[in-house]
């Protein structure tokens, strides 16, 4: 069977609910099924989680500053701050309850402000060596390179020491969380990728991506570019749905066992 695999979305003002349709496609390509999760009050996140095998935290638009203790500079931008305080709680319940985390632009980076990290606000004012990471370029393609850390988890997963990856973004990972790790960079310095301190792989990635958490149970990647609109061209990046879903597989294997 395959595992339900939950995507966050977005609420435009009229209050339609939305997801980018390669979230949906590439969770199906990687043998999953997709469920688009509406904002909801966060109390109730641990229940949605409860109903999932894995997550996906969906890109969007900036995070409230106010969830990691500051004020807004100039250069922050829209904010929805009932999908911060639902997106928060939902994924600190997934890394609680050991539910797989795959986490894209947005998604990195309210997966470490979630785990206790904190983020730049605007890299532009705040990062004046930046390089250009809202490209005007198609958005399949791959604008700048990163590097990946060896021995990660995101290593196994793709195979590649780097690789170049598309850039829709002005925040970005500052603090990291404790008990994460960045795992890939820009040439400029900025993280592009974290997963939880220790996580291993075992086995060669061959887009099946044997992959684990640190303690053999959780798995958590978290990417600053977006994967989703990139893997019909470059089915390499189809290989982070590939491991989510495995990971998802596992779980559910683990809970039916008596």
């Amino acid at each position: 069977m395959r595992p339900l695999i939950g995507i966050t979305s977005s609420c435009d003002d009229q209050g339609r609910i939305a997801i980018p349709r390669g979230y949906a496609d590439a969770v199906e390509a990687a043998g999953g099924l997709a469920v688009v999760l509406p904002s909801g009050p966060p109390e109730t996140a641990a229940d949605v989680v409860g109903h999932l095998r894995g997550l996906v935290l969906a890109g969007g638009v900036d995070i409230d500053p106010a969830f990691f203790g500051e004020d807004p500079i100039p250069g922050l931008g829209a904010i929805t701050p009932e999908r911060d305080a639902f997106e928060l709680a939902l994924t600190r319940a997934a890394l609680e309850g050991g539910c797989p985390v795959l986490a894209v632009c947005r998604g990195v980076q309210v997966l470490n402000v979630a785990a206790g990290g904190d983020l730049y606000q605007d890299i532009y004012s705040q990062m004046p060596e930046a390089i250009k990471h809202r490209q005007d370029a198609p958005r399949w393609y791959g604008s700048h390179l990163v590097r990946i850390r060896s021995g990660s988890l995101l290593h196994a997963v793709l195979g590649e020491a780097e690789v170049r990856v598309n850039s829709f973004h002005h925040q970005a990972v500052r603090r990291l969380a404790p008990g994460f790790s960045a795992v890939a960079w820009t040439a400029d310095g900025v993280v592009e990728a974290i997963e939880p301190e220790g996580s291993a792989a075992t086995g060669q990635a061959d887009g099946a991506a044997r992959v684990t958490g640190a303690d053999g149970r959780v798995f958590a990647v978290g990417v600053q570019w977006h994967p989703e609109l990139m893997w019909r061209r470059s089915p390499l990046q189809l290989r982070l749905f590939k491991a989510l879903v495995e990971a998802a597989q596992k779980r559910g294997t683990a809970e039916e066992r008596p």
